[in-house]
Parts: C-alpha cells; sequence; structure tokens
C-alpha cells in the first residue's frame, strides 16, 4: 500500500516514549481485559484495554499530564484553560492540581453533571458555555490571553497527542500474541493518533480502524474526502464526549497516513456495548468510550479469527443512565 502523508510536523515515537517516562508513577498502567463470552460473539480474540480504569476515569489525564508538565515553572502561575465536554476537563483539572497550577475549564452547560462536579471536585474553576450558539475555543484564547495563561487543547495539540499514544505503546507492551487490528473510539482524534504512531511503529501490518457515533463520522468521511470535513451541527448522539465539529489539523494528518477506515455506530449499539462490558467485563464504560467495542459485537469489522484490539476509552457515565441502559437491556 502506498503511504499517504500531509505536510505537518506530527509528534513521534520518540515523543510518545518520553511521554511515558513523564505520565510514569502519575498514570495507571491499565489492563487488557478478556472475556470467552464477547470472543465467541465474534468468532477471534478481543483484547480490551481498559481506560475507564485510568486516572479521573479516561484516557484523558495522559494527555493532560504530559502537556502541562512541560510548561516552565516561572510561567504555570499564570494559569491553564482547557476547552472540554468532561473527560479532558477531568484530565487537566487533576493534572493541574498535582502540578500546583491553576485551573480554567470551559464545559458545555449540557454536559454530564458528573462530568462538571469531578471537574469542579479537582480544584479548578468550570466557566459553562451554550455549545450551540458560543465559541468554545474563541472563549478559551480570550481568557488566555487576557491571563498570560497556557491554553492546552483537547485533542490538537502535539504533547496531548504524545500523552495518549502510551495507550498504545503499552498495548505493544502487554500483547502476549499476534495483533492484526485495533479500533478505536475518534472525537477530534487525539487518542486514535497517538495509538496509531505506537502501534504501527511495533505492528506495521496491524490495521488502526476509527470508531465513531452516526453524525459524528468526520475522521471516517474524512480519510475517504482526503481532507477534513465537519459534522452536522444539528446532529445528535448520546456519546457527548465524541461531538466534535471536525477533526484536528495535527490528528487527521496522523490519521490520513496511519488508519485504514472508519466504523460508525448507532446509539442502540452503544448501549448494547455498555451493557454487555457491565455483564462479561464487570467494567463501566461511558457511551463515548465504548464505540470501539459496539463496532466490533456488531460486525461492522470481521474480527473472526483475529486479534482485535478494542480500545474503551472512558467510564465517566451519568449514574442515572446507565441503570437506565442495563434496565433496557434486560
Amino acid at each position: 500500500m502506498t503511504t499517504r502523508k500531509l505536510k505537518i510536523e506530527t509528534p513521534s515515537f520518540d515523543d510518545i516514549r518520553s511521554a511515558a517516562k513523564r505520565i510514569a508513577g502519575h498514570a495507571v498502567l491499565t489492563p487488557l481485559l478478556e472475556s470467552d463470552y464477547l470472543n465467541n460473539l465474534v468468532g477471534g480474540r478481543l483484547l480490551i484495554k481498559a481506560e475507564p480504569l485510568q486516572r479521573t476515569g479516561s484516557f484523558k489525564f495522559r494527555g493532560a499530564f504530559n502537556a502541562l508538565s512541560q510548561i516552565p515553572v516561572h510561567e504555570r502561575d499564570k494559569g491553564v484553560v482547557a476547552f472540554s465536554s468532561g473527560n479532558h476537563a477531568q484530565g487537566v483539572a487533576c493534572a493541574a492540581q498535582l502540578l500546583g497550577i491553576p485551573a480554567k475549564i470551559i464545559m458545555p452547560e449540557d454536559a454530564p453533571s458528573l462530568k462538571i462536579r469531578n471537574t469542579r471536585s479537582y480544584g479548578a474553576e468550570v466557566i459553562l458555555y451554550d455549545r450551540y450558539t458560543q465559541d468554545r475555543e474563541a472563549i478559551g484564547a480570550e481568557i488566555a490571553e487576557r491571563n498570560g495563561s497556557t491554553l492546552v487543547k483537547p485533542y490538537d495539540d502535539p504533547h496531548v497527542i504524545a500523552g495518549q499514544g502510551t495507550v498504545g505503546l503499552e498495548i505493544t507492551e502487554q500483547l502476549d500474541n499476534q495483533l492484526d487490528q485495533v479500533i478505536c473510539c475518534v472525537g477530534g482524534g487525539g487518542l486514535i493518533s497517538g495509538v496509531a504512531l505506537a502501534i504501527k511503529e511495533v505492528y506495521r501490518d496491524a490495521a488502526v480502524f476509527a470508531s465513531e457515533p452516526i453524525g459524528f463520522d468526520s475522521m471516517g468521511r474524512s480519510l475517504k474526502a482526503g481532507k477534513r470535513v465537519g459534522n452536522d451541527p444539528n446532529s445528535t448522539t448520546i456519546c457527548d464526549a465524541l461531538m466534535p465539529p471536525k477533526p484536528g489539523e495535527y490528528t487527521f494528518a496522523i490519521g490520513y497516513e496511519l488508519l485504514s477506515g472508519g466504523l460508525s455506530v448507532s446509539d442502540d449499539q452503544v448501549r448494547s456495548a455498555m451493557a454487555k462490558a457491565f455483564l462479561h467485563l464487570k467494567l463501566v464504560v461511558e457511551p463515548g468510550g465504548i464505540v470501539a467495542l459496539a463496532a466490533a459485537l456488531d460486525g461492522l469489522l470481521d474480527c473472526k479469527g483475529k486479534t482485535t484490539i478494542i480500545i474503551c476509552s472512558g467510564g465517566n457515565v451519568d449514574p442515572k443512565f446507565f441503570t437506565e441502559v442495563l434496565n433496557d437491556y434486560n
């Protein structure tokens, strides 16, 4: 296959290894879980990277800590600013607390109350906005300029991407067998771009696929178009963590070179996968964190006779909603 590449300076595998050293002792080395029941459903071997067990309940802590730890000490008292629907918010807030950096986090008014509450619990100031009428990037840029703060983007930042890539690095070190393919959730693309960089460095023939909610499948459509395309702002999904306007510039450049394609899942497929993960892996996964498993279990990618890595990215789900999902499934 001809290698595709866009002209942009993206993070390297060495950056991911450096990130792993920075987060060591702070981030959790999450396990690969396996279920005979789920293996039988797909006719192959599914290995689930359990990032809901990560600090703050999602992979986002990795990229946040890697980025914040590189802010010069003499600039830290000016604080950091981030915008996020919830998981990056918590990751930045927690990392800032550990490093003694003041944090302001811009979150949508309709973000899950659990994510807003958790972000505040780490000592961050939460600034709410209307995602349909206001521009979170503009709000963040204005605050950063006014206070001289460091703006930490949720996905389109080389330091963040390198930190998220430690998920893939850990997978390469945990595998005890072959690797045929990886399915990873995609919002803006920070996780999958970092994971793809790490996986393809070690397993060059492994395919890496993006999984997204229907209506927010901008990475998959961008890969087909050969350029970044956006999502319909009127689309809706229960996957609140996967609702970006479009893939990031850095993340798409990496994806265009390394990804094999995109998969799109429905909200019903997401609910079913959430229940199965709880019942057969004893793992609580939020809607946006389960789309990779949903794609595999519903046959959107052939897993028969193959070893497939599934990345479950986060577990910050509203308890009432999660209970409704389990009740509906049974």
